[in-house]
């Protein structure tokens, strides 16, 4: 893979780390940029040695959103940009329905598809310098990858509606209360400190955790009494499945050296 090519793809052990690889356009997404990260999806979720997927930005930001070249070339060629989105959306829904967890991980921009790609996962590290917001009504567009949808759950109804209605972009710190971020650290630990929140949730990769991930987007925006009937359910499927009787046995049941050393 070379550095042209609009993705980057790199296996360190149990995590796979995707690179936004346009710079020069601070990463903005166009079709072969998606194209790429919906490929992407499909091969670490097959993928028996992919416990995480991070993804991250080459350059100076993380992601500035869609790429408005993109835009107004389907526009003069008579086609509509909300085909392209209608893409856009899929692959960032196709990644908060993974089995797998997703890391995002912020510097620089994340804004408008940014943003709504950091929502899709569901873990986000950011450089504390890290600029954040929808932006959209800042070139008069409305959301159309999630950030309507997903951006209240994150941050809460009223900052949601602040970020959207005015599209004022806002530094990481001023998320910290919000629980949404993770970690919000100094841009020269961010490397550093995404590897290890990755390598955290690699640890309990098990048949377990996907059963539990796909349960979370299953339940999500489902009322109380569905939601309750679909954790019940997702324990009995994986009550056989993971073996969890062995487990607590085990986990029950003293070894021989701690039995040896009392």
């Amino acid at each position: 893979m070379t550095d042209a090519e609009p993705l980057l793809v790199a296996q360190r052990g149990p995590v796979r780390w995707l690179w936004l690889n346009r710079p020069q356009r601070r990463n903005a997404l166009d079709a072969t940029l998606v194209e790429a990260l919906d490929k992407q999806i499909t091969s670490a979720e097959a993928d028996p040695g992919t416990a995480v997927i991070a993804v991250a930005g080459k350059g100076p930001s993380f992601c500035a959103g869609g790429d408005f070249h993109q835009f107004l070339d389907l526009h003069d060629r008579g086609h509509h940009p909300v085909d392209f989105l209608t893409d856009v959306s899929a692959c960032f829904s196709r990644i908060a329905a993974s089995p797998k967890p997703w890391v995002a991980v912020l510097h620089g921009h994340a804004v408008a598809g940014g943003l709504e790609l950091a929502l899709a996962c569901d873990v986000v590290v950011a450089a504390d310098t890290t600029l954040i917001g929808d932006g959209h009504l800042k070139r008069r567009l409305v959301p159309a990858g999630g950030s309507s949808v997903r951006l209240p759950g994150a941050v809460g109804r009223g900052l949601s509606r602040w970020l959207l209605l005015t599209g004022e972009l806002l530094p990481a710190t001023a998320f910290a209360h919000t629980g949404w971020i993770h970690a919000i650290v100094p841009e020269a630990d961010l490397d550093a400190t995404a590897t290890r929140v990755c390598h955290q949730l690699a640890d309990r990769h098990s048949p377990a955790q996907q059963r539990l991930k796909t349960l979370l987007h299953r339940i999500d925006g489902a009322s109380s009494e569905h939601a309750l009937r679909e954790e019940l359910t997702a324990f009995a499927d994986n009550w056989h499945a993971s073996s969890v009787a062995d487990a607590l046995r085990a986990f029950l049941t003293p070894s021989t050296t701690k039995a040896d050393n009392q």
